[in-house]
Order: structure tokens, then sequence, then C-alpha cells
């Protein structure tokens, strides 16, 4: 079984699409492909797993049986529905989620083993450019500002796109965060949510949280869970590169879209462009398969440690480098650690070149549209 997961809005359904639309091109029939979409009015009767199973059992013939399940988490016990299609049909499964309660402890009792999680982010700046071809420079300041959603149009109505954001941020909330919490609490969610997102890229904890907008840490806590699972935030542990370990306490958190937190907060992409290019990368970082922290040093921190199989890398991301502060301040993480992995400083720098002992620099552009390498 597929599952693939993401936020609203970021491209699961097309992606879905994508996988029917080769299947009819190898030959499969569509009387062998069955989607159902959960968010139609056509399916608001499909209520729980019984109900799913008579909706499949209308379609299938017993052939082999490609079966799409859309947003399948609105249907109550879905999972039990799942394991009967891999026991007692002929069937290959895809199912979309918006959140990570997909994979609960009660869906892995059913189907343990027996599935590959994809999990989907807004687009890339590469991708964004491929979609919007234009000037790179007025396009990544649009991308800053309203963000990576597919659904989003940079060159349509600025205030009409602002409102789409704010009413796809309370559907979030209200279907993938509150729906999952017991005794929601509007008000502790809505602090917690505004104290992430003006605080991108800041080491902060649930204590400091609840502490700083005057709320139940245990409720805070809960809901930083449920954020998380609702892929609107990320958390980005710390890490002790000297001990080679993680921390247990303090974190950063980033957003899974600027345009969405600029859109809630009601601020421009200039007021605080520092903390949201750093966001784009830690983003474009887990594109690219890193498992990624936030580096610890001694006093010193390094922005993102990143990681993949036998690969580390170990980046920080500023504005400029042109002046000597700001040069000595991000390149002396670097000169303490001793081992041979690279070390990037990415700016918005024009005139990049590589510094002294082996670092790298790189325009922030420039490595964001490079070629991927796996």
């Amino acid at each position: 079984m597929k599952i693939i997961t993401g936020m609203r809005r970021s491209g699961k359904t097309v992606l879905m699409k994508q996988y029917m639309s080769l299947l009819r091109e190898s030959g499969v029939p569509d009387s062998q492909i069955l989607y159902l979409n959960f968010e139609s009015k056509t399916l608001a009767h499909v209520t729980d797993y019984l109900k799913l199973l008579e909706e499949i059992d209308k379609k299938y013939n017993g052939k082999r049986t490609y079966v799409f399940l859309d947003e399948v988490q609105t249907v109550k016990h879905w999972e039990r529905a799942v394991n009967s299609l891999q026991t007692d049909y002929d069937a290959d499964i895809y199912i979309t989620g918006s959140n990570a309660y997909l994979l609960s402890n009660d869906l892995s009792t059913y189907i343990s083993g027996r599935y590959a999680e994809l999990r989907i982010l807004p687009l890339s700046f590469k991708e964004f450019m491929e979609l919007h071809p234009g000037d790179r420079d007025k396009r990544f300041y649009q991308y800053i500002r309203m963000g990576s959603l597919p659904v989003i149009n940079p060159d349509a109505d600025e205030m009409f796109e602002h409102d789409h954001l704010i009413g796809l941020f309370n559907t979030i909330l209200l279907k993938d965060v509150i729906r999952n919490c017991k005794g929601g609490d509007v008000g502790t969610l809505t602090d917690t949510v505004r104290f992430l997102y003006s605080n991108v890229g800041n080491i902060t904890s649930a204590n400091n949280i609840a502490v700083t907008i005057k709320k139940d840490p245990e409720k805070v806590r809960n809901y930083l869970d449920a954020l998380q699972k609702a892929f609107l935030i990320y958390k980005a542990e710390r890490y002790d590169i000297r001990g080679k370990r993680l921390l247990d306490t303090l974190e950063k958190y980033y957003v899974s879209d600027t345009g969405m937190r600029n859109a809630v907060l009601g601020i421009s992409s200039r007021e605080d462009i520092s903390r949201q290019i750093e966001n784009i990368v830690y983003l474009e970082l887990l594109r690219r398969g890193y498992e990624v922290a936030v580096g610890k040093y001694g006093d010193r921190e390094v922005d993102f440690t990143a990681r993949r199989n036998r690969e580390v890398q170990y980046i920080q991301v500023t504005m400029s480098i042109m002046t000597d502060d700001t040069y000595e301040r991000e390149v002396a993480p670097f000169r303490l650690i001793r081992d041979s992995y690279p070390k990037t400083v990415l700016s918005m720098d024009s005139f990049v070149t590589d510094l002294p002992d082996g670092l790298h620099h790189s325009n922030l552009l420039d490595w964001l549209l490079e070629e991927e390498r796996s």
C-alpha cells in the first residue's frame, strides 16, 4: 500500500491522478481503476469502513483493481477496510491524507510493515519557477511572500490569494488539528500557532511557549504535536556536533509555507526575510531527503546539520557575508568543526567565491535551482 501524506493543497491529489494516468497509459482499463475522493459531497454517506467496502464492491469485478482513496481519514475505522482490501481482494491500494494520524498505532495494528509512505511538501523554488517562469529574483520574493502551494498564483490579485491562504489555514486548524484533539481550546491553539509563526528559526520549547502566551503547558504540548501531524509546522531538534548526539531540550520550529505564515501574521515578506530564507533552506533539505537538525558546537550554532545515509553537510544561511562582522559570525562555528564534511554558507550575495579553509559559499538561488544530487 502507498500512503501519500502532506499538508492540504500541497499536491497529493495531483500526484495520485498522475499515478492513475500512468496506469491508463500502460493499458489498465478504467474498469479496474477506482478513485474515491472523500471530500466530495457524493461520498458524504460513506462514514465508516463498512460503507466504504460497500462502495468498493459496486465496482470490483474480481480482477486486479487499483484503488485510490483520497483524504480517507474522514472515514471511521478506514484502516479496517484497507485490511480487508489487502486480505480479500486483488487490489493495489493508494491513499492520501492530510495528517499523520493516518499512521497511528491503530493503523499499524492492521497494516504493519505493508505500506510505504511518501511525504509531499509544497513546491520547491525550482518547481515554482517551472510553474511560473520569469525573472528569478522577482519570483523568489513572490515565493517568500505568497508561498509555495500549487494552488496559489503569484500573478493573481494579492488580496484574493491572501484570503485563500487564510481560508486554507482555518480549514487545517478545524479539520486536521481541532478534530484530532480532545477538548479543543481554540484560544490556546491560535496563540500557539501565532507564537510559532512569529518565532520561526528561534530556539524555544513547549514550556517557553506556554509561559509566553500564558497557557497550560500540557495543552501547548498537545497542540504542538497536532500541528506537526497536520504538517503545518516542522520541528528541528538540536544536535551536539562535538558530542555527536541529539539534545533533549530546546528546538526550533519551521513552517510548511511562508505565504500562509505571512497572511496569518499580516506582514510583508521583507520584514524578516532572513528568517524566511532559513525556513526555505530547511524545507529544501527535507525535500532532498536529509534528516535536518540545528547544529551546536560549544556555545556556537550552525544553522543546519543535514544527514543522508553516510553523507553529512553543515550549512549556514544569511542575507550576506559582505561585512566583516557577518562574515566572522557565520564562519566562526565552521572553524571549530574538525571533520572533513562539506561546510557551506548560503547567502543572497550576487558575487560568491569559495572561502578559505575549504569552506564553500553559494548564492541561495543558485543552490535552490541546482540539479539535486542523490
